[in-house]
């Protein structure tokens, strides 16, 4: 066996006098006196390399080796829970006899609103969510009772044993008509930027026009599902698909009546979230909480997917409606916009989902002297929650269908338009009070993928196409994308994060984000990796856990990478520091140490000085080292987000850290005599900053143009004149598909523009951004049925734009140009 010394003999050169000395310091000791680095032997690959790094759990996520919760292996004894749902959307329950269910096979606990030790109330951020049913119904799916069964199935079967008695009473599910009646599940807000009344009646032009912009189901692919086990004290330990831990160990907690200490919750990975698991994950844990707290023994719940779709709520639809004024080139001088929320029976987060739809309602255009208002309406369905955009996106389509409207209204092209009110040098303040910065990439964003998609050739080429095609006719459009990032709510833009060093020189990162498949755990890994001058091999990560960074933010907002990445920088570099001060005293003391100052972590060592002084340590031994003279390897990091503060009262503030843009061209086929249709070709380019890993950033974009565009042509929630969700399941609920990818689909990222704010490594967050480039897909569908006009109006579309939509649309042209027709041949002189 080859000694330390035998071993630096061996590698001759490669090791300096400081790494010889280090590693005859570990001669003769055991390892559990100071364990031998896992890689100690210099010329291996080190450091960060290309950033374009593959998901952390891919090769779990190809071969079914990630583990999702109800791949959970548990005691044998574990009890299942059933939901009894309600099958009604309002009115009072005036009877439930559960005793048969009681009674029924394999039935162990069966639990109401009376067995709630707590807290009844779950509501995340306002009163208002009912764990169970108490007295008042609000809509279909509501959870009445509980059941625990030895099986899965027992607990179904039992639920059907219920004796229901409902005093069923008249279902609201009509959001204008309460707005109208001033039912709403908050106040209304608004905010204004100048004299808007006064643009409007000086303007030489003015439209006004309205929308429905349609709700969307998360479709996540696994769905609403945890664990939870009770410990021997008064706790549990909740394992759960999860996009907020904190909030989820707090309402545990609050139902339980324990203290927060008492709930520890764990989250590895998500299959999918979207949103959908921010609030509406923590029902089901606290059940399973009171479950299992009463009985003693570990309680799974799953829902179906059609109860899931049922029980959970959506993407808000919007009715919006706009009036603006613009001059005779169609640039915007100011208008009044109004956008209402469908928010469903309770506030949940609707609050911040309608102020963060009024926030886009700019989209990327100066509104000039504008007024915007966002109300809240309460309706009979389940509370509707976060989707991908936070209702940004919703508020966005009421501008882009106002370019298109401005753009035939006074003859020029919809991107000629558009292009003209960008934001721009004495036009940069939002209608909130908050300037727009990096004026210069919005505009090159648009202008280099005018260019690099041949907009204006494609154009003529469409143009001629559809003068001699009677049946098909293509459509064309360019929308940009301008997106705040932060959360509106000042106080979620923190995080922290736990990291530790091993004696053997490996790394565990733990930090208070979610993985749901967005690729978070890879890029704080490659945080760490990076501060620390490692492979990425050498890092990894945890399972988000609630003992170990507590008071966490949801991921969510886009903000994952940004807050976590820069608590895990934080501890990372304090580790570093620390070592550096270390070392400065620790290595060649007889020459007087190392030179602080020129110190840095990179492949694997640590390199001080340049040219003939300059010293390598090896990671390994300099770990080792800084153990044995009792340094401390663990810390914890923190961020928050500065700059960032918004008054309700006046409307105005800073509410974003920064914006993120981009932009996407889409082409369109439609068949006039059926109203299907296909997209031909998508090109987008997209602003990340100075990404953190391309390849993950690439897939967040592609994944959500597609999930944006399926948003708008082809995902239809309906309901039927009970409030009862009809569109329950993926026969009657429509995602796209791999045959719905355009043949042609470029994607690059805007290359040259760093973020102008200190976020982490100059990038930009990449979650919900790309989602709104899917409206690309909408405008172009409008601007082929505009063709049937000679383009000289744009029609209404609705979303989603299903081929029926688009259909109607096509009859009501046909309609309207028929009766023109008929008036013009009426007058004419006989």
């Amino acid at each position: 066996m080859r000694t330390l010394t035998d071993l630096s003999k061996t590698l001759g050169t490669d090791l300096d006098s400081d790494a010889v000395t280090a590693r005859q310091e570990q001669e003769g000791r055991n390892k559990g006196d100071g364990p031998l680095a896992r890689v100690t032997e210099p010329g291996k690959p080190h450091g960060t390399g290309d950033t374009a790094r593959a998901h952390e759990s891919a090769i779990k996520h190809v071969t079914g080796r990630a583990t999702y919760i109800d791949d959970m292996a548990t005691a044998g004894n574990s009890l299942h829970v059933a939901l009894g749902l309600s099958p009604v959307a309002h009115g009072r329950l005036t009877r439930m006899n559960l005793d048969n269910v009681r009674a029924a096979p394999g039935v162990t606990d069966v639990i109401t609103i009376i067995d709630v030790p707590g807290h009844t109330d779950i509501g995340p951020v306002f009163p208002g969510d009912p764990i169970l049913v108490d007295d008042e119904i609000s809509y279909v799916g509501q959870a009445l009772f509980a059941v625990a069964a030895e099986s899965y199935k027992a607990a179904r079967l039992a639920v059907k044993d219920a004796v229901i008695e409902i005093d069923e009473q008249p279902a609201n599910l009509d959001p204008v008509a309460a707005t109208e009646r001033g039912e709403f599940v908050r106040p209304t807000h608004t905010q204004q930027s100048g004299d808007w009344q006064q643009a409007l009646e000086t303007a030489p032009h003015m439209l006004e026009s309205e929308q429905f912009v349609g709700g969307q189901e998360h479709f996540y692919l696994e769905g609403q599902a945890c664990v939870v086990e009770p410990t021997e004290d008064e706790g549990v330990v909740v394992h759960t698909s999860n996009q907020h831990p904190s909030e989820t160990q707090k309402l545990i907690a609050e139902v339980l009546g324990i203290p927060f200490h008492a709930v520890t919750v764990e989250t590895r990975r998500m299959g999918g979230g979207f949103g959908g698991k921010e609030t509406q994950a923590s029902p089901w844990a606290c059940i399973a909480a009171i479950i299992a707290r009463r009985t003693g023994r570990t309680t799974r719940v799953r829902l179906p997917r059609a109860e899931d779709m049922r029980a959970t709520g959506k993407r808000h639809p919007f009715h919006n409606r706009y009036r603006l004024g613009f001059d005779d080139q169609g640039v915007i001088t100011g208008g009044d916009i109004t956008v209402i929320g469908d928010c469903g029976y309770s506030p949940d987060l609707s609050e911040a989902v309608v102020d963060r739809a009024m926030f886009h309602a700019d989209n990327a255009y100066s509104l000039g002297q504008a007024r915007v208002t966002g109300h809240r309406a309460r309706t009979n369905t389940a509370s509707n929650t976060a989707f991908r955009g936070f209702g940004g996106p919703q508020g966005m389509m009421i501008i882009e269908a106002a370019m298109d409207d401005i753009a035939r209204h006074v003859g020029e092209d919809p991107l000629t338009v558009r292009k003209r009110n960008l934001y721009r040098p004495g036009r940069d303040m939002t209608h909130y009070g908050q300037q727009v910065e990096q004026l210069t990439l919005l505009n090159d964003i648009v202008s280099q993928l005018e260019t690099s998609s041949d907009y204006w050739s494609r154009r003529q080429t469409i143009t001629d196409y559809n003068a001699r095609s009677r049946v098909i006719k293509k459509g064309l459009s360019l929308t940009p994308v301008k997106f705040g990032i932060s959360f509106t709510a000042k106080h979620l833009n923190q995080a922290g994060a736990l990291l530790h060093v091993y004696t053997d020189g490996s790394v565990m990162i733990n930090h208070g984000g979610t993985e749901m498949g967005q690729g978070l755990h890879t890029k704080v890994c490659q945080v760490a990796a990076r501060e620390l001058g490692l492979d990425l091999e050498q890092v990894r990560i945890t399972a988000t856990r609630t003992d170990k960074v507590p008071n966490t933010s949801p991921t969510a907002a886009s903000s994952g990478a940004d807050l976590n990445g820069q608590a895990a920088r934080d501890a990372a570099s304090q580790i570093r520091e620390r070592l550096f001060d270390f070392a400065a005293d620790h290595f060649c003391q007889d020459q007087g140490g190392l030179d602080r100052e020129s110190m840095r972590l990179e492949n694997g060592h640590l390199v001080a000085g340049s040219g003939e002084s300059i010293r390598h340590i090896p990671w390994g031994e300099l770990v080792q080292a800084a153990y044995l003279g009792r340094v401390s390897l663990s810390a914890k990091g923190f961020y928050s987000t500065p700059l960032i503060h918004y008054d309700r009262d006046t409307g105005k503030g800073r509410p974003f850290y920064y914006f993120a843009h981009g932009a996407a061209v889409a082409e369109v086929s439609v068949d006039t005599l059926s109203g299907e249709y296909q997209v031909d070709r998508v090109d987008i380019l997209h602003d990340v900053g100075d990404s953190l890993n391309p390849a993950i950033d690439i897939g967040q974009i592609e994944g959500g143009f597609i999930q944006g565009m399926g948003w708008l042509t082809s995902e239809e929630l309906k309901w039927n004149d009970s409030g009862r969700l009809v569109s329950d399941g993926p026969a009657t609920y429509k995602i796209p598909a791999f045959g719905d990818l355009p043949p042609v689909f470029n994607v690059e990222l805007m290359q040259g523009h760093p973020n102008s704010q200190a976020s982490i490594y100059r990038s930009k967050a990449v979650g919900e951004p790309p989602f709104m480039l899917g409206i690309s897909v909408w405008s172009a569908l409008r601007d082929a049925l505009a063709s049937l006009t000679d383009d000289r109006e744009c029609p209404r579309l609705d979303t989603p734009a299903t081929p029926e939509r688009v259909l109607m649309a096509i009859e009501a042209i046909k309609t309207q140009r028929s009766d023109t027709q008929r008036n013009v041949s009426h007058h004419e002189p006989a």
